[in-house]
Order: C-alpha cells, then structure tokens, then sequence
C-alpha cells in the first residue's frame, strides 16, 4: 500500500570505512510507482557495487541526486510519497553548496567585531579524527596515518569543508603546497640620490615581471582516429586509489613455485560429478589451493597477519579474500569467506560459488566486503601460468593461482630412479609485505602450501 507520509531515500553506511558513495543508475525516474524492496537505484563505493531497495511503497517524487554525482553517506538521494513539493532537499550537487559557502565566507570574516579579533583554532590532539574544520572520517584519519600528512593541512572539499578521501589521496600525489614564496626583504636604504633625479614614487615600481603562471592542466588531445574516450566509473577510481595507495604503503616481493597437482587432480575427477549433482558447486582447482591456504595460514600469522602503526597484529582465524571479476574485466571486488580455517572441501566450495554468484548479481551486503585477512586472486583461469598480485590493503600477503598445465617432470620410478613424466603443474606465487614478512618465510609458506597440495589425503579435507 502506497505511503502517505514522505519517505526520505538516503544514502546508506556500505561498511564502518565508507564514507560516500556515487549514484551509478537509478532503476526508477522521477513520478514512478516504487513497491517496498524494490531496487531503486545503483551505487557504487570503493568497496561495494550494489542496489539499493526502495524503503517503502508509493511515487518517486523527487530525485534529489544525480546519477554520477558522490555524495556523503546519510545524504538524502530521493523522496517517496507525500506531496512532492518543497521536501527538504539535498543539494543536488555538494560542491555548489561548499562553493556558496566558501564565497560567503570572507564577506563575514572580512569584517571582524574590533572587541573580538579572531583567535586561532585550537589544534586537534594528535588521537582525535579532526582536522581543525569537521570531523575526518576514520578511513582519512587512518590514510593520513600511514603517509604521515597532518590532515588539517588538507583543503575539504566534503560537506562544511569535511576533509574526504579523495582530498586526502590527491594531498598525497601532489605532495604539500609549495611553500609561499619569501616575501621580499625591506628596501635597503638608498644611496643617496644626485638632486637633478625626481625621486621615483614608491608605490609605482618598475613594472614587476608578472608572476609566473601556474602550469596548465594538461588537456587530452583530441581523438585521434579510431579513438574513443569514457569516464572512469566510481568502482575503477576506487580500484585505482586502492591500488597506487597500496604500492606506496607496502614494500612488494614475490616469490614463486610450482605444485604437482596430480593427486589433486586425481581426487577432483573423481568428486566433481557428486558435488555438481548433490550441490550445484564445482570442484574446481581453486577450492583445493583455498583449503589448503587457510590450513597453511594457522602455522604462519604474520603472513595472515597486518602491520597497524608500529604493532603487527596476528589473528586466529583466518578470512579469505577471492577477487572476482566484474563487468567483462572492467570491475573488480574482493568478496570475504569468513572463518575460512573452520571449512572443509565441500564448505569451501559452497562458500567460495556463493559469494562470487553474489558478487556479480550485485548482492553482497557490506559486510560481506570487509574483514579479510588474506586474499587469493586467480588469473589462471584464463590460462595465465605467472603474475604479481597487489597486496590488497592492510593484509600482509595475496596469494596469485595459476592455470594448471601438463609438462614433462622429473619424478622417481619404483627403483628410485630420476625419470621424466607427464605431470599437471601449477605455479603459486605469494606477494608480501617485505615490511612485516621476509623471504624465508614466504619460502616456507610457500613449501608446506606444496607439501599439502602434492600429498592431499582426501579423508583429511
């Protein structure tokens, strides 16, 4: 039954480090019938691509945000029900207001009561999340902490000058301001002057070189023939900051090796028909690498582990990260299998199908995105046999799996001797933090995650 009553459609918390969202599409327009829990519009953040269903039943009456547009989470998006007319209406765009608000800014503080001269704010202590302005959500304070940048120093372009992500982020890139130029020192005193000279009129120079200009903003060349061009979606700039920012935080090595799969194989052909039948789930090569990762982790925490300040924090238990690919190569998201330690074969395989159906139908629920300890990436389902993952941060270590190829390899016959057989290979590779993990202990990890590979016991998994 449709309300009588406006509902306000606001823009949800996708998690307690996302601060914003964008609008990618709304799934109704402006004067159309919505049901309760019908999707209503798409959004996207750096962790989550999503729908988002309607509060309630009744006419859109009002779209207050674009598609396109990033506004602060709690921001109202829309208006269900009621009249439609004069609802309290989000700015449709957060920079027109920030820029109003700046432009009037100086008239007031341009004319200061004389009894009350304006007293310099007082410093944020260092264990606040403030920058002098507004509060600083929880993912700025903690990228500021990471790149040692006082986030006072940083202009915000967010709502009543909030420092956002994207201004810190862009902070960091840029570097800090150039600092002003010196002012120019006091006139020494003049020579004296011969009499004939008309002194020259302070206030009137010689003229100044004009300052020199800020450099351009580059501007792309025009298309050239058989170019096109199209703007980068919120999920791909996410992916972006995620990525450079992890490369600037993380020092990266990668160590490799190579894993008979034969015993895996082995047991795969003979349980994939019953868990394809029983289950609806495959077993593919994935889901034993994944098993035995989150076995293998228990004995090395610190690889499952995260440096956090000047603390490295180890955890018993274990939840596995599994990058999946969205939109035909142009969307990525890291959807978590929780407690993964705690999962036998068949659990993994139904955790691990579930999460990534959901991922690319939009369904995962923020949670469902956050609080991974270790991540697993598989570009050797598309026959790739090496790589070098990005650490996906804070975690220490991403685990790359690669497409299982038959070679020639040396093995032992019955006597003990060296003979060359046909074999099922696969290489592993392991990027770390060389901050936290050294190479002989991802040497190691690496050598029991083989161990466990080449001699999979069924019974035990």
């Amino acid at each position: 039954m449709a309300t009588t009553e406006a509902i306000d459609v606001v823009m949800p918390q996708m998690g307690v480090s996302v601060s914003e969202g964008t609008i990618t599409k709304w799934l109704k327009q402006q004067g159309e019938q919505v049901e309760a829990d019908e999707p209503l519009l798409e959004i996207s953040t750096d962790k989550v691509d999503t729908e988002v269903p309607s509060p309630g039943s009744g006419v859109l009456t009002e779209i207050l945000v674009q598609e396109g547009q990033t506004v602060d989470v709690g921001t109202k998006l829309a208006v269900i029900g009621g009249d439609g007319a004069k609802a309290e209406a989000a700015p449709p765009a957060p920079a027109t207001t920030e820029a109003a608000a700046e432009a009037a800014a100086p008239s007031s503080a341009e004319t200061p009561a004389p009894s009350a001269p304006a007293q310099p704010a007082p410093a944020a202590a260092p264990e606040q999340s403030t920058n002098g302005k507004t509060f600083v959500s929880p993912v700025v304070a903690k990228i500021a902490s990471e790149h040692g940048v006082d986030p006072s120093q940083v202009h915000g372009t967010g709502r009543g000058g909030r420092v956002t992500k994207k201004d810190i982020l862009g902070f960091i890139e840029s570097g800090p301001p150039a600092e002003a130029p010196p002012a120019p020192a006091p006139a020494q005193p003049a020579e004296p002057e011969p009499p004939s000279e008309a002194p020259v009129p302070a206030a009137a120079p010689a003229a100044p070189a004009p300052a020199a200009a800020p450099a351009p903003t580059p501007v792309p060349a025009a298309a050239q023939v058989g170019e096109s061009f199209e703007p980068m979606s919120a999920m791909r700039k996410g992916i972006a900051e995620h990525m450079r920012r992890s490369l600037d935080t993380s020092a990266h090595v990668t160590s490799a090796i190579e894993v008979d799969m034969s015993k895996v194989s082995a047991i795969r052909a003979k349980l994939k028909k019953e868990y394809q039948q029983s289950y609806g789930v495959n077993p593919t090569y994935l889901i034993f690498v994944a098993r035995a990762a989150a076995e293998t982790l228990r004995d090395y925490p610190w690889i499952n582990g995260e440096i956090r300040g000047d603390q490295i924090v180890t955890r018993s238990y274990v939840n596995l990260g599994f990058a999946v690919e969205l939109q035909d190569g142009k969307g990525l998201i890291v959807p978590v299998v929780k407690n993964a330690e705690t999962l036998n074969l068949l659990g993994m395989a139904k955790a691990v199908t579930d999460i990534a159906q959901r991922a690319r139908d939009k369904k995962l629920l923020p949670d469902e995105v956050q609080g991974g300890t270790f991540t697993i990436t598989n570009p050797g389902g598309y026959g790739t046999f090496h790589g070098t993952p990005v650490i996906s941060q804070p975690q220490a270590g991403i685990l790359g799996t690669y497409a299982v190829v038959k070679r020639p390899w040396v093995v032992q016959d019955d006597m003990g001797e060296d003979v060359i057989a046909i074999r099922p290979i696969m290489n592993l590779t392991l990027t770390y933090d060389h901050r936290l993990v050294d190479g002989a202990l991802a040497g190691r990890f690496l050598r029991d995650l083989r161990q466990k590979l080449e001699s999979w016991d069924e019974s035990a998994y």
